[in-house]
This record gives C-alpha cells, structure tokens and sequence, in this order.
C-alpha cells in the first residue's frame, strides 16, 4: 500500500474515533429521557409507583419532577405545583 491510501485510512479512523468517543453519555447503560417541557395541570391519577425522580435544568432539559405513569410512559411535572410537592411529600426520590 502506499503512503497516501495508508494517511487517508488513518484520518477517516481518527475521524470515526473522534466521533463516537463524543456519543458516549454520562451514565453508560442508563438512557434516561430529557424533559423540556413541563405540565402544570394535576395529572395525580395518571401517576402509579412510590418513587419520582428530579431534573435539574440543563439546556434543553428543564427544572422537572419525572413520576411514572400507568402506561409506561413519563410524566414531566412543575417542581413548583401545588399537586407535584403532595405527591412528592409521600414518595421516596430516586437518582
């Protein structure tokens, strides 16, 4: 092989390294989703479970409150909110 196809294969390997190494998230195995919006309306009933989990505000997340819902999805709630803080007050907060 010669010098310049040896040069070119090692730039586009540098440039693949680079570019997944930047992919890598925080907490590997852990994908947690990003809430950047909040819902102020109380949505107690749709929240099953004893825990919740905070978000702090990082562009784009916002400041929230994540509870689990009966159909498997997350709620994204006012940490503010009136019905957010009693339901918090009875559950135990998870990282």
């Amino acid at each position: 092989m010669s010098v310049k196809i040896l040069s070119i294969t090692l730039v586009l390997l540098s440039i693949c390294v680079c570019c997944h190494s930047s992919e890598v998230p925080a907490h590997p195995g852990k994908r947690r989703p990003c809430c950047v919006d909040v819902t102020y309306m109380n949505k107690s009933a749709e929240v099953v479970g004893e825990t919740y989990r905070e978000q702090a505000a990082r562009p784009p997340c916002v400041k929230a409150i994540i509870f689990n819902t009966g159909n498997g999805t997350q709620l994204c709630a006012d940490p503010n909110a009136q019905w957010v803080k009693h339901l918090t007050a009875n559950m135990t907060k998870v990282q």
